[in-house]
Formats: structure tokens, C-alpha cells, sequence
């Protein structure tokens, strides 16, 4: 065998052996790939950082509360506090209970208080007399629906305990009257009892 005849067999050789060897390179050493990152990352950061939330102030309640004026044969008169909703035996209690001379079946316990009302015990015997403070602009003695209490609608004439309950309940149930003719919605007011009223009343 000459020489070049050597150099063609050495050649023949090199290349299946270089093809062998980038083989072993490429499965014994393989390129770096990036990571990447697992479908559940996203839950795994969102469970450990929870989105932050500013907490809100909790809005402060306003007390409800409404002022009551007892006077007349009570314990102690006076001007009090009382929870909205309470009822007329509450005023009646915060003020110390009836003495033994008031005539408590002018005074209908069960009744809602509203605000700034003023509540009269009246004596035994005694006869209710409309305020002078409840005449109109006009000097009128007229009695005001929209703010008038149990016992000055029970100056009116046909008006007792139970219909002037009933003005008040339907005045807290529906608002303040709008005009006098929306007295007759009042249960137990019908026409002929408007007609005696209607010059006596009246509403702002």
C-alpha cells in the first residue's frame, strides 16, 4: 500500500468517527435550555401574596336617640333621652312614674314618643287646656295635626284616647299630614266628624 493510497483509508475513517463524536457530544453534554416556569407559579405567587386590600373604616353609627319633655303629675319632670321606637310607658318611667294624684287614663302608655314631643300628665279631675304656645301665627287656637300630642287632639271635640292614638299612629306610619282633608284616612274619622274638626285644625 503506497502512501497516498494510506492518506485516502485515514480519511475514509476520520469522518464516521467525527460524526460519532458530536453524537457523544450532543447526548452526553446537551445545550442548556432556559427554565420554564411551571403552569402552577402563577397560583403558588398569588396564594403567597395575597392581594392587599385597604380595610375599610366602618362608618360610625349615629346614635338613636330622641328627646322627650314630661311634665305635669310625674315623679320628676324633665327633658329625656330616650331610644328611637320607645313607647309612652318609657317617657313615663325615665321620669320617675305617675304620683299618685295623675290621671294615667289621659295618657295611652303604649303610644310611640317621637321627637321633641311633650308628654302632659294631667291631675285626676283636672281639665286639659290647649297651650297658649299652640296658636298659629294668627293668634288661632287651631290645633296642629303635624305636631300636635295625644292630649291636645284630645281637646277637639269628638276626639278621646283612641282616635287621638290613631291620628299619631297614622301620622308615624304615613308622615306629616299634608292637609287637613287627609284626616278623614285616619281610621275611625269619618265625614261628620271632619266637619266638626275642620275649623279647628290645621297643618304646616
Amino acid at each position: 500500500m503506497n502512501f497516498s493510497q494510506l492518506q485516502n483509508k485515514i480519511g475514509w475513517l476520520l469522518i464516521p468517527t467525527a460524526a460519532i463524536l458530536m453524537l457523544a457530544i450532543y447526548f452526553f453534554f446537551p445545550q442548556d435550555t432556559p427554565e420554564t416556569v411551571p403552569a402552577t407559579s402563577f397560583d403558588m405567587i398569588n396564594a403567597e401574596s395575597p392581594q392587599q386590600t385597604e380595610p375599610q373604616n366602618p362608618i360610625d353609627e349615629i346614635p338613636a336617640f330622641l328627646m322627650v319633655d314630661v311634665k305635669g303629675q310625674v315623679a320628676s319632670p324633665g327633658v329625656f333621652e330616650l331610644p328611637i321606637g320607645a313607647r309612652m310607658q318609657d317617657a313615663i318611667e325615665a321620669a320617675g312614674g305617675f304620683l299618685p294624684t295623675a290621671d294615667d287614663r289621659a295618657i295611652n302608655l303604649a303610644m310611640k314618643v317621637q321627637d321633641e314631643m311633650s308628654v302632659y300628665v294631667p291631675e285626676i279631675g283636672e281639665e286639659i287646656v290647649l297651650p297658649s304656645n299652640a296658636a298659629g301665627p294668627s293668634g288661632d287656637t287651631a290645633v296642629n295635626l303635624n305636631a300636635a300630642t295625644e292630649e291636645e287632639l284630645m281637646t277637639l271635640p269628638g276626639i278621646g284616647p283612641s282616635k287621638a292614638t290613631a291620628i299619631i299612629a297614622y301620622r308615624t306610619d304615613n308622615g306629616n299630614f299634608q292637609n287637613i282633608d287627609e284626616l278623614k284616612e285616619v281610621s275611625g274619622i269619618g265625614d261628620k266628624t271632619f266637619e266638626k274638626l275642620k275649623e279647628l285644625i290645621k297643618v304646616n
